[in-house]
């Protein structure tokens, strides 16, 4: 690991700093890049996404994909724990703090519109940036893929039903456009690219092609971390008015939704233990219960109850407080490598 990267929290800690003092001191450039939007998905987030996860991509041997379904414990635990648990796990914990905990804090209108915002985030579990907290672990770039691949499968048709139970909401509106626009751009987009730089690096006999495979990965490596540094920043930008003019509100929706990406990634690291999973599976299947695909839940949460309403801002809260968390947690799966089997 470089020293780059040892030292990742701190960069990400001074981009989150950067990222506000830009969106306070530079607004119009900052609403500029707040306006490039396709689908209610920002572009250059997007964009910056996608040059995280490709060299990821790159390392996936399209060939073992199927070999990585014959170890379904892994596909299984992640299903479970982001379909049955972790929804309403959500709903209950924002239930319990706005309701009895938060109840003389928050007037009942705005509390009820901050559950329904933590209860979108619960719903939506993690597509692309798993591909990057897995590869800061060295997961099984193969069976992340696959596990990620199936969650996005069942999402489109589970997402709406589920989030309609959860908010006693008959008739969920789904912006399928922001959906299938975010799987294309996180996930085909990069994988289609990947296997054809793969294809033509290796296309040469021999070690050749696998040195220059190599040496690509070794270049692009760089460019992942910094793509992290500059989507936080940009995160904190365009959200730097409601951090500054909202601090007690953003601080009170940070506390369930802390407790419940530690809860559940507990939950499903200790479940991984038990099932005896290698680390490189056990800890991207907790990754992806643990993040959120904010992307979908932001829009859900602006096309049900408006752009600057309080749904909207909790499931912001969300996306604020996902990197710095799911930082720590690459660091706890780091330090507890050796109380897993071997990776596979």
């Amino acid at each position: 690991m470089s020293i780059f990267e040892s030292w990742l929290s701190l960069w990400v800690a001074l981009a989150m700093t950067a990222g506000v003092v830009l969106g306070i001191y530079f607004p119009l450039p900052v609403q500029w890049l707040a306006d490039l939007t396709l689908a209610q998905i920002n572009l250059p987030i997007a964009f910056l996404i996608w040059v995280m996860i490709f060299p990821m991509m790159l390392q996936i041997n399209f060939a073992a994909i199927k070999s990585a379904g014959s170890q379904p414990k892994g596909l299984i635990l992640t299903l479970v724990v982001n379909w049955l648990i972790k929804p309403f796990s959500m709903a209950l914990l924002g239930w319990l703090f706005f309701k009895v905990f938060f109840v003389n804090l928050v007037d009942p209108q705005t509390a009820n519109q901050y559950i329904a915002g933590m209860i979108l985030l619960g719903v939506a579990p993690c597509t692309a940036m798993v591909f990057v907290w897995s590869n800061l672990v060295k997961g099984n770039a193969n069976y992340t893929l696959l596990q990620v691949s199936v969650n996005d499968v069942i999402m489109i048709f589970a997402f709406a039903p589920l989030a309609g139970l959860l908010l006693g909401i008959s008739d969920i509106f789904v912006p399928w456009d922001t959906l299938l626009l975010s799987v294309l751009l996180y996930v085909v987009v990069p994988l289609v690219s990947a296997i054809l730089v793969r294809k033509k690096l290796l296309k040469r006999a021999g070690d050749q092609g696998q040195e220059r495979l190599t040496m690509l990965l070794t270049q692009l490596k760089p460019w992942s971390s910094l793509g992290l540094i500059a989507t936080v920043s940009i995160l904190f930008a365009l959200q730097a008015e409601n951090l500054v003019a909202n601090p007690l509100h953003i601080l009170l929706i940070a506390i369930p939704l802390l407790i419940q990406s530690y809860g559940i990634f507990a939950l499903t690291y200790a479940a991984a233990h038990r099932l005896k999973l290698p680390h490189n599976i056990a800890a991207p299947a907790s990754f992806i219960g643990t993040s959120n695909f904010f992307e979908l839940a932001v829009a859900v949460a602006i096309t049900l109850y408006g752009l600057h309403s309080a749904a909207a801002l909790a499931t912001v809260v969300g996306v604020l407080v996902e990197v710095p968390v799911m930082l720590s947690l690459v660091a706890i799966a780091n330090r507890t490598k050796h109380l897993f089997s071997h990776s596979t």
